[in-house]
């Protein structure tokens, strides 16, 4: 299953490049909405090692990616699929859909892979609006690599505003593309692992595997 999910982002990649937007410096292109057309929605859904994952977008950008099923919650000490297949959605996929899917079956089966795919574009109020909550998440995604950990204050101060923590757990909370945008890897100072919008049992889950995964590259 692996090396066949490997060598399908090795196609993927072989004839698509990443977009990278000016304003952060990393990979992602914010889609503005010029407020004249109307989005043509569409839902995709992954069966994932955490249970389904709704991914829903349109022509322009990803608009949110949303825990359906959680089956960490149904039986915390079973042993997770290492497999993240398309469940349900359409025939025709959106370009932006087709990223955000290949890279989250990348991020759960080969994490390695996700800093040579295009970031999917995201197409989303939060991120059309000049606040600090956009500042904020740009701040996590840029900052905030796989495997690694920070603080709400912490991130408060990469953000620039050094007082603004629980702004910063507003921010987490507003998140539109969880995973993607990392806000599991905020957790607090006293590190232990605080909030998540899927649960704290989804949320370690995530850092373990994180961890585990950097671990096994480190050898």
């Amino acid at each position: 299953m692996a090396s066949r999910l490997h060598q399908k982002l090795r196609n993927y990649l072989s004839h698509k490049r990443s977009t990278v937007h000016p304003d952060c410096g990393t990979n992602i292109m914010v889609a503005l909405k010029d407020g004249k057309t109307q989005c043509k929605k569409m839902h995709v859904m992954l069966n994932s090692p955490v249970g389904r994952i709704e991914i829903s977008g349109c022509g322009t950008g990803v608009h949110e990616i949303q825990f359906k099923e959680n089956v960490l919650s149904q039986n915390r000490t079973k042993e997770a699929s290492v497999t993240c297949e398309v469940c349900e959605g359409p025939e025709e996929m959106t370009e932006p859909l087709k990223q955000c899917t290949a890279w989250l079956q990348a991020y759960f089966c080969e994490p390695w892979m996700t800093e040579k795919l295009p970031m999917p574009p995201f197409h989303h109020p939060v991120f059309e609006q000049d606040s600090f909550t956009r500042q904020v998440l740009r701040t996590l995604l840029r900052d905030v690599k796989f495997g690694e950990a920070v603080s709400y204050k912490q991130l408060a101060d990469l953000a620039g505003n050094s007082k603004a923590a629980r702004a910063v757990g507003g921010a987490m909370r507003s998140n539109p593309v969880p995973i993607i945008i990392p806000c599991h890897r905020v957790i607090c100072s006293s590190g232990q692992t605080g909030n998540y919008g899927g649960g704290t049992h989804l949320k370690q889950w995530l850092l373990s595997h994180e961890k585990h995964q950097k671990e096994k590259l480190a050898y």
